[in-house]
């Protein structure tokens, strides 16, 4: 008799102990980013969404930056452990280094990899369906074509997954068959023990194969199936050609998640997303727009061309750009609008605000309906500490202001152009701060006069 009945109790290894040599770099390889989140993120919070009861990952020596970056990516921490793997002897010998944090843990087990960053929850969720039907072991297949070197998924007349066979070890009717290995793998919990001692390092690399691990299951009677999928979900990445690779694919995802949720992009290819991006109906995005991490954007908001936004809020009909800068902790309020060549970091622009061309303005509280000339810029930092600008409702910033921090603009009051504000402008005062013109007659005759007799 099949166990399926803890198929819905479960917990998750996933191998990260790779290191990523063909990635050439002292990062480690699952900690390298896809649409701005490690891949091994994008594998934890698929996973996530499951209810596990323990989250293990696989990792290898001095690699504690990894376990400290998955707690973030967890609802709840505490199901995180992990394990080292020392030296590493192939997938088997990896998931019995996980063995010991399993202990106690009586649901079935998904093992996965950290370098599938394209992995969808419903690539493990489909999984689940075989297993409430009896199968012991289930593995995510897809279809390919083409020349390939996957591992080939060889089936029996009643549809049973019956062995993997390796794309070396294939023959010529094997290699013929176009459902390939996966990777992923679900598992009886009361068989995972058992199978894995089965499991030999007796062949040429000297490594234990958890592919092995379905002829050990046939072998005692136990039925293996297959879950298939989309073959761009389990893609790996071993190099950085690789990485760009799902990038791409990632990025196709997330223009046509925006679009298909009411957003128009003038041209999708040129638009980069975070996976956390925000964006409402009726948004409009011009080319060459890059959203960073930690962005919403609410309905109706424009923005232009060549506009760069990270760690902030745009709210209903504000404008932004072209080329436009949002750092963290930008705020556009309701209606409000940030021109070209306009830098704004946390700073909050208040409704109908508008800062219009050629400012940065920073650590600011700008009111609304007020008017922030062209060529302001507020001085928000000594070279030690950062301090805040004030700006009113309905206040006008002269064009070339510079505000010098801490500083308050009441409302309704305003600035002439060119002025270096260092103190409080009251409410519907005029705040001047720059020399007195004078013009002195005559000049530019003597000087060029001057100049001629020196002969330049």
């Amino acid at each position: 008799m099949t166990q399926a009945a803890n198929a819905e109790k479960l917990a998750a290894i996933i191998l990260a102990a790779g290191k990523g040599t063909r990635m050439k770099s002292a990062t480690p390889k699952v900690l390298h980013k896809v649409a701005g989140l490690a891949m091994l993120g994008h594998a934890v919070k698929a996973l996530d969404g499951l209810g596990l009861e323990k989250l293990v990952l696989v990792l290898a020596p001095d690699q504690d930056e990894v376990v400290e970056a998955a707690s973030s990516w967890v609802k709840d921490p505490s199901i995180l452990a992990s394990a080292v793997q020392d030296p590493p002897r192939g997938t088997g010998h990896a998931v019995m280094a996980a063995m010991p944090q399993l202990a106690g843990v009586t649901g079935d087990v998904i093992v996965a990899f950290g370098d599938t960053p394209l992995v969808r929850p419903e690539t493990y969720q489909a999984l689940l369906a075989p297993r409430r039907n009896g199968a012991d072991i289930v593995v995510s297949g897809f279809r390919a074509t083409g020349p390939h070197m996957y591992g080939r998924l060889v089936l029996g007349q009643d549809g049973a997954l019956e062995r993997i066979v390796e794309h070396k070890d294939a023959t010529e009717d094997e290699r013929a068959i176009d459902l390939c290995n996966g990777g992923i793998m679900l598992i009886a919990g009361a068989h995972l023990a058992d199978l894995l001692g089965m499991l030999s390092d007796d062949n040429a690399q000297g490594e234990y194969y958890l592919t092995d691990m379905i002829a050990h299951a046939r072998a005692k009677g136990l039925t293996c199936a297959v879950a298939e999928g989309n073959a761009e979900d389990v893609l790996g990445v071993n190099s950085r050609v690789e990485l760009a690779g799902v990038e791409m694919i990632m990025q196709d995802r997330l223009r046509r998640r925006a679009m298909e949720n009411g957003a128009t992009l003038a041209d999708p290819a040129s638009t980069y997303f975070s996976w956390d991006t925000q964006l409402g109906q009726d948004v409009e995005v011009g080319p060459h727009v890059t959203f960073g991490l930690n962005v919403l954007v609410e309905n109706d908001v424009a923005i232009h061309a060549y506009s760069h936004l990270e760690g902030c809020i745009v709210h209903d009909k504000a404008q932004v750009g072209p080329y436009a800068r949002l750092r963290p902790g930008a705020e556009l309020m309701e209606g409000s609008k940030v021109g070209n060549f306009v830098e704004l970091k946390k700073t909050r622009l208040g409704p109908g605000a508008k800062a219009n061309h050629l400012a940065y303005l920073g650590d600011a509280e700008i009111g609304a309906d007020a008017n922030v000339g062209a060529g302001t810029i507020t001085c928000n930092y000594d070279g030690y500490d950062k301090f805040p600008t004030k700006i009113g409702a309905r206040a006008f910033v002269g064009s070339n202001s510079t505000l010098v921090a801490p500083v308050t603009i009441e409302d309704d009051a305003f600035t002439g152009a060119g002025g270096t504000i260092t103190k409080t402008v009251e409410a519907g005062a005029l705040g001047v701060a720059r020399a007195k013109q004078s013009n002195i007659a005559g000049w530019v005759a003597r000087f060029r006069s001057k100049k001629a007799k020196k002969g330049k």
